[in-house]
C-alpha cells in the first residue's frame, strides 16, 4: 500500500551561529547518547533481569530484538524525515524511544520485557540517523566534520559509561533504573531541541511513501539478523531453520530490489549505489561496526576470564580503545574541515583497523594488560579516523535532498556490520573454545559456562586449560575479524576524493 504525502524540499537558508549550531547539538547529543547507551547499560544488569524475571533461554532476545528493530527502522525514520521534515521525525522518534523505556522498566516478564525493548529499538533507529540528517541540514559539509566529530565522541562515553552505569543502577537501586535513567534525558533532548532547533524552510510537491519496500527490507533484515543470531549456536548452520531463514532473507531482499527499482519514492534509493564513493563509504561503515561491536563485545573476555580483571575495572580497561577513537574523531573532524581532504585518512584508519585486530589476535595467556593497551590503541585510532570520516563520504556523495535517506544507508550498514559481527565472531568464538577445552583439559566438559570467580575457585591445572581455550577464541574472534577488515583497505582505496561542498545544494 502507497501513501500520498507533500514532500519537503530544502530551501537556501542563512548560515548559523557558532552558539546556535552548539546549541541544537547539545540535544542530538543527549538523543544519541540514549540510544547507543541502552544495550550498554542492559548488559550488566542482565543476570539480574533474568535472576527476577526467568527465561534464561530468552536472554539473547533482549538485545536481539532491540538490535533488529533498530536496523529494520533506521532507514524508514531516514526517509519519513526527508518527507516530512526532521525536526518533527526526530522528536518523535524520542517519543517513542521514551514510551518503549517507560514500557521495559514496567515489565514483569521476559515476554513483555523482550516485547517492549522491539518499541525501544524502533525509536532507537530515528535517534541515531536523525542526528546525522539534522547535522547535514544545518551545517555546510566542508564545515560538517566538526560538528559530526563531536557525536562521535558520544560513542566511547556510552561504551565506556554504559557498563558501569548499569552495574551501579543495579546494585544500588534496581535493573528498572537502567531504564528509567532515560526518561528525564529524553525529556530534557525532547525540550532542547523543540525549543532551539530552526531547520531550513521547506516547499512541498506530491509523492508516494513506499510502504511496501520498507515491509521487505524490514523482513529481509529480521530474517538475515535471526540467521546470523541463531546458526551455529541454537541451531547447526545445514538445519532447516538456517536454511529456510535463509531462502527468506534473500527472497524478501530480491522482491525488496525488484520494488524499489519500479516506485516513485523508494525507502532506500538504490540510484545511490551508483556513485562509487558512496558504495565504498557504506562498505567502509559496515566493517567498522563489525570490527568496534566485536572488539568491544569480546575483549571483556580476555580481560576477565584470563588478566582476572573485575567487570567494573575490564569496562575501564576499555579506555585506550575509546581513547584512541574519541581523539581522532575529534582530531580528523577538524582535519577535514580545514583541509577538504579525506582519502588519505580513510587509507591510514583501515590500514591500522587491520593491523589492531591482527594485534589482539597474538595475544597469549601470559600478554599483559599494558600490551593490551597498546594494542586497542591502534584498533581505536584506526576505528576513529574512519567513523565520521565515512559519513561525511556518503553525505557528499550525493543531492542535499537525500542527505537524510543517504545517511540513514550509512547507519543501517553500520548497525547491521555491528549485529552481523557479534553473532559470527560469537559463533567462531564459541565453537574454537568448546573445541580446545577437551584436549586441554584432559576431557573436561565443555558445556557449562564459567563466570570470572567461578574460574577462580577451579583447581590450577584446569583453570589453565580453560583460559588456554579462551585464548584460542580471543585468537581466531581477532584474526577473522583482520581478514574480513583486509576488504575495507580495498573499499578505502577505491575511494575518490571529491571536494567537500561548502555550501547547500540541491
Amino acid at each position: 500500500m502507497t501513501t500520498t504525502t507533500a514532500r519537503p524540499a530544502l530551501a537556501v537558508d542563512l548560515p548559523r551561529s557558532k552558539r546556535e549550531i552548539y546549541t541544537v547539538m547539545s540535544g542530538l547529543m543527549i538523543a544519541m547518547l540514549l540510544a547507543m547507551l541502552d544495550n550498554l547499560v542492559v548488559g550488566t544488569a542482565m543476570p539480574t533481569i533474568v535472576g527476577e524475571l526467568g527465561g534464561l533461554a530468552h536472554l539473547s532476545w533482549v538485545v536481539t530484538a532491540y538490535a533488529l528493530a533498530t536496523a529494520v527502522s533506521t532507514p524508514v525514520w531516514a526517509k519519513l524525515g526527508d518527507l516530512y521534515g526532521r525536526k518533527g521525525v526526530f522528536m518523535a522518534s524520542i517519543a517513542v524511544f521514551l514510551v518503549g523505556s517507560a514500557l521495559t522498566g514496567l515489565a514483569q516478564n521476559m515476554g513483555e520485557l523482550i516485547g517492549f525493548r522491539g518499541v525501544q529499538g524502533l525509536g532507537a533507529g530515528g535517534l541515531m540517523v536523525g542526528a546525522m540528517a539534522i547535522i547535514a541540514d544545518l551545517v555546510p559539509l566542508r564545515e560538517r566534520g566538526r560538528y559530526q566529530g563531536m557525536m562521535a565522541a558520544v560513542m566511547p562515553l556510552a561504551f565506556v559509561g554504559g557498563p558501569l552505569l548499569g552495574g551501579f543502577l543495579t546494585d544500588n537501586f534496581s535493573w528498572r533504573w537502567a531504564f528509567y535513567i532515560n526518561l528525564p534525558l529524553g525529556v530534557l533532548a525532547l525540550v532542547v531541541v523543540a525549543l532551539t532547533m530552526h531547520l531550513p524552510g521547506r516547499r512541498t510537491e506530491r509523492v508516494v511513501i513506499d510502504w511496501r519496500g520498507a515491509g521487505l527490507l524490514a523482513a529481509g533484515l529480521a530474517a538475515l539478523t535471526l540467521l546470523c543470531s541463531w546458526g551455529g549456536s541454537q541451531y547447526p548452520w545445514t538445519s532447516a531453520p538456517i536454511i529456510a531463514l535463509g531462502m527468506v532473507t534473500v527472497a524478501a531482499l530480491a522482491a525488496f530490489v525488484a520494488v524499489e527499482r519500479r516506485v516513485t519514492e523508494p525507502v532506500l534509493s538504490l540510484a545511490l549505489f551508483r556513485s562509487r564513493n558512496f558504495t565504498a563509504a557504506t562498505t567502509l561503515t559496515f566493517l567498522t561496526g563489525f570490527a568496534m561491536f566485536g572488539a568491544v563485545t569480546f575483549l571483556p573476555q580476555f580481560q576477565q576470564n584470563v588478566q582476572g580483571a573485575s567487570a567494573t575495572s575490564s569496562g575501564l580497561q576499555l579506555l585506550p580503545l575509546m581513547g584512541g577513537m574519541l581523539a581522532t574523531s575529534l582530531l580528523g573532524g577538524q582535519l577535514v574541515t580545514r583541509t577538504g581532504r579525506y582519502r588519505g585518512m580513510l587509507i591510514a584508519g583501515s590500514v591500522l583497523m587491520t593491523a589492531g585486530l591482527a594485534l589482539l589476535a597474538t595475544m597469549s595467556v601470559t600478554t599483559g594488560q599494558v600490551t593490551t593497551s597498546v594494542y586497542m590503541v591502534v584498533l581505536g585510532v584506526g576505528m576513529g579516523l574512519l567513523m565520521q570520516t565515512t559519513m561525511l563520504v556518503v553525505q557528499n556523495s550525493v543531492a542535499q535532498r537525500d542527505v537524510g535517506v543517504a545517511s540513514g544507508a550509512a547507519t543501517l550498514f553500520r548497525t547491521i556490520g555491528g549485529s552481523i559481527g557479534v553473532s559470527l565472531l560469537g559463533t567462531l568464538f564459541a565453537q574454537q573454545v568448546q573445541s580446545a577445552l577437551p584436549d586441554r583439559a584432559g576431557g573436561a566438559p565443555a558445556g557449562s559456562p564459567l563466570t570470572p570467580g567461578m574460574l577462580e575457585a577451579l583447581p590450577a591445572p584446569l583453570r589453565e586449560a580453560y583460559q588456554a581455550a579462551i585464548t584460542s577464541g580471543i585468537h581466531q574472534v581477532f584474526l577473522g575479524g583482520a581478514a574480513i577488515a583486509v576488504v575495507a583497505l580495498i573499499a578505502a582505496w577505491a575511494i575518490r576524493e571529491v571536494p567537500l561542498r561548502g555550501s547547500f545544494t540541491t
